[in-house]
C-alpha cells in the first residue's frame, strides 16, 4: 500500500512538472489552470488552519489561491522540490499577509508595521540585559532606527487589532503589546465596518485633536510635519495622538 501511494505521488509530481514546463516554456494558460485546479485541495487544507479568526473561510481560501498562483508563476523548472512543497509556504505567507493587512484598523505603512513587530522582541531583549525597561532612545539604537521612527511605530501599534496568527482560534496571545513595557497601551478601534461608529468617540475630542488624527491617519503625515502645521513639538503631538486614541477607546468600550 505504501509503495502504491508513493508511486501515485511520483506520477502526480511528474504530471505537475509537465504542466509547469508547458506553462513556462510554451505559455500554455490551460496548463496553468489545471495546476491551480489540481492544488486547490492543498489551499483549502491550509486555509482551514486559519478559520475562526474573524475572516470568512471562503475569503481565506481565495487569498490562499492567490498564493498558489504566485507560486506557479515563480516556480523555476530546475528546482528539485515538488510544486506542492514549494507552494505551501507561498500560500501560508499570502494568508498571513492578508490577516496582517486586515488587522490594521487604520492604514499604516508596511515599514512601520514591520518596525512595530521588531520592537517587541527588542524590548524583551533589552529589558533582560538592562534589568529595567529600555528608553525609546535605547530601543532606537538597538534597532538602528531613530527615536521618532520608534515613537511612530509604537503609536501605530495602538491601531493594531488582529489576533496573533500563532494563537489558537480562541485568541490567546503568546506575546504582549510592545506598549505594555514602556507606555500606556491602546486597544485600538474599528472603522472598517462602519465609520459612523467612530462619530461619538470623535465628538469627545477637541477640534485640534480631531485635526491631528485626521492628518496622521487620513493624510498619513509623519509627526514632524504635523508638529510644524499645528505649532507644537513632535513629542507633544505624539502624546496628543496617544491620548486621543485612548479617549476614543474608552468611549467606544462604554
Amino acid at each position: 500500500m505504501t509503495e502504491a501511494r508513493e508511486a501515485s505521488r511520483e506520477r502526480a509530481r511528474a504530471e505537475d512538472r509537465e504542466l509547469l514546463r508547458r506553462y513556462h516554456e510554451l505559455g500554455d494558460a490551460g496548463a496553468r489552470e489545471r495546476l491551480v485546479s489540481r492544488h486547490l485541495p492543498l489551499v483549502r487544507s491550509l486555509a482551514r488552519r486559519y478559520a475562526g479568526r474573524g475572516e470568512p473561510l471562503d475569503d481565506i481560501e481565495q487569498v490562499g489561491a492567490i498564493g498558489l498562483i504566485k507560486a506557479i508563476d515563480r516556480f523555476e523548472l530546475d528546482r528539485e522540490v515538488s510544486l506542492a512543497t514549494y507552494a505551501t509556504p507561498n500560500v501560508v505567507g499570502e494568508i498571513k499577509r492578508h490577516f496582517r493587512d486586515k488587522g490594521w484598523a487604520i492604514r499604516v505603512p508596511r515599514a512601520l508595521q514591520e518596525l512595530n513587530a521588531r520592537i517587541s522582541q527588542t524590548i524583551d531583549r533589552l529589558t533582560s540585559k538592562l534589568g529595567r525597561s529600555p528608553s525609546v532612545a535605547e530601543i532606537a539604537e538597538a534597532l538602528g532606527s531613530t527615536p521618532e521612527e520608534v515613537l511612530e511605530a509604537l503609536e501605530v501599534g495602538s491601531a493594531y487589532t488582529a489576533l496573533s496568527l500563532s494563537a489558537g482560534p480562541g485568541g490567546e496571545e503568546g506575546e504582549g503589546d510592545p506598549l505594555d513595557s514602556i507606555g500606556e497601551a491602546d486597544e485600538g478601534f474599528e472603522r472598517s465596518e462602519d465609520r459612523a461608529d467612530l462619530e461619538p468617540a470623535l465628538g469627545q475630542l477637541d477640534p485640534r485633536e480631531r485635526e491631528i488624527l485626521r492628518m496622521r491617519f487620513e493624510e498619513g503625515l509623519p509627526q514632524t510635519q504635523i508638529a510644524e502645521r499645528v505649532g507644537l513639538s513632535q513629542m507633544h503631538v505624539s502624546r496628543l495622538i496617544r491620548k486621543s486614541l485612548a479617549a476614543m477607546r474608552d468611549e467606544l468600550a462604554s
